[in-house]
C-alpha cells in the first residue's frame, strides 16, 4: 500500500476522532460492517427540531474509516438530514477525481484513495452508516 494512502491529514483524524464514542440517549443508531475488510462502525444521531445536534461513533477498522467517521461528527452536526447526506454525494465526486466542496470541504483529504478503488468502501462506510441513521429517525 502506497504511503500516500495514509497521508498525515487521514492520520490526525484517525488518531483524534471528533465524535469518538456512543450518545447517551441517540434518536437512532445504526451498526454496519464491511465484510470485505471487516471495518465496523456503530454511528449514533441525536436531532433537535429536524436538525441533527449530535453525532457518535465507535468505529473499528481502519484509519480511512476512523478518519471519515470524523469527518462526518465534524461536518454534519448543525446540518439538516438532506445536507448531511449530500456529503455522501461529494465523497463520492472526490473519490472520482472532484474537489469537495462546502460544506463538506474536509472530505479533500480522502483525494489519494482516489487510486485505490478497493479502499473506497472503507472511506463510504461511515456515510452508509449516516444514511441509515438518518432513515432510521425520521418520523414514522
Amino acid at each position: 500500500m502506497s504511503d500516500d494512502l495514509y497521508q498525515q491529514a487521514i492520520m490526525e483524524r484517525a488518531k483524534q476522532p471528533v465524535g469518538a464514542g456512543r450518545l447517551a440517549a441517540p434518536d437512532a443508531s445504526v451498526t454496519v460492517d464491511n465484510p470485505l475488510c471487516g471495518d465496523r462502525i456503530t454511528l449514533d444521531l441525536k436531532l433537535i427540531d429536524g436538525t441533527i445536534a449530535a453525532v457518535g461513533h465507535q468505529v473499528r477498522g481502519c484509519a480511512l474509516c476512523q478518519a471519515s467517521a470524523s469527518v462526518i461528527a465534524s461536518t454534519a452536526v448543525g446540518q439538516k438530514p438532506a445536507a448531511a447526506l449530500a456529503g455522501h454525494e461529494v465523497l463520492r465526486g472526490v473519490l472520482g477525481g472532484s474537489e469537495a466542496s462546502a460544506p463538506w470541504a474536509a472530505l479533500g483529504i480522502f483525494a489519494p484513495v482516489r487510486r485505490h478503488k478497493s479502499r473506497h468502501d472503507c472511506v463510504l462506510l461511515p456515510f452508509e452508516a449516516l444514511a441509515r441513521a438518518l432513515a432510521q429517525a425520521k418520523p414514522a
